[in-house]
């Protein structure tokens, strides 16, 4: 019970990162972003063709946040400059970008990583003692989480994160004051595909192991997470939204276990993610309108 409630946390932690960037478009921009299943197995290929090569691995974490950035300026270009609807700018990067990842994997359809140095078996890791090895994994997601939690907290608080809520909430208001609605929202798009690829790079070194369908449904789990945490600890008004985001992110993550304990296995999970985000807008009533104060 005890190693499945350090998973539970390792893994709410791990895809918080990515629900951090799908809170970004869905909730603030309110852009129902496909992209996301296209740049989590983004920043998982790059970060397996990097550690592969001896690169760093806290590198390639870096890395893969940055062509997370080109993934989501590509939907917002093609969003905003070329006037294509916001869900077919995400369906047709999210698509294209299955071609790129497998290019980018050397036309192979997965890359073991197993004799990798990772983030969690290098550098940092190897202060912990053989008596807490079992909470390595859980010790760096938390640090990593943490950190993009409160940078984006803090991005969300300067004048172009204040734009950015803007524009989600008020388009008029943003161009009144001489500021470009269309450029803010790509912005906005980039951060959050960038969170998304990061989340994906640290799936990939927890698993040693990169897959080209590893970013299937990876949408559904996002929004799951947000609206589940938005909703839950929503009568806690003194939390962040983004500390909500991640405590859903662990929830989701709970439900999935309780799941596999009382007989499910992996091939549900499609199955049991999909009724959860079901339940998730049933409880909720309607899609719910918070907005970070």
């Amino acid at each position: 019970m005890f190693e499945i409630i350090v998973g539970v946390f390792e893994q709410g932690f791990i895809y918080g990162i990515m629900a951090l960037g799908v809170y970004i478009s869905y909730k603030i921009l309110n852009f129902p972003d496909l992209t996301v299943d296209g740049s989590f197995p983004l920043g998982a290929a790059v970060t397996a063709v990097l550690l592969t090569a001896g690169v760093n691995p806290w590198i390639a974490l870096v890395l893969s946040f940055f062509v997370g950035i080109f993934a989501g300026l590509i939907t917002g270009i093609i969003h905003v400059k070329l006037k294509v609807t916001d869900l077919l700018s995400g369906i047709l990067v999210m698509t294209a970008l299955y071609s790129v990842n497998y290019r980018i994997a050397g036309k192979k359809a997965n890359i073991p990583i197993f004799d990798s140095d990772t983030i969690f078996n290098s550098g940092l890791a190897k202060l912990f003692p053989p008596e807490l090895s079992g909470f390595v994994v859980l010790f760096i997601v938390f640090i990593v989480a943490l950190l993009m939690k409160f940078a984006l907290d803090w991005y969300l608080s300067t004048k172009s994160g204040f734009l950015l809520r803007a524009t989600g909430d008020n388009k008029q208001f943003v161009t009144s004051i001489a500021k470009d609605y269309g450029t803010v929202k790509i912005i906005g798009l980039a951060i959050s595909n960038a969170f998304v690829a990061m989340s994906g790079s640290v799936v990939c070194q927890q698993q040693k192991l990169f897959d080209i369908s590893m970013g299937t449904g990876t949408i559904v789990m996002g929004l799951a997470a947000v609206i589940i945490g938005l909703n839950v600890f929503k009568p806690l008004g003194f939390l962040k939204l983004t500390t909500m985001v991640l405590g859903g992110s662990i929830i989701y993550k709970a439900c999935i276990a309780i799941a596999f304990e009382v007989g499910f296995d992996n091939a549900d999970i499609r199955l049991i993610t999909a009724v959860l985000f079901l339940i998730a807008l049933i409880a909720n009533g309607k899609v719910i309108k918070i907005r970070e104060e």
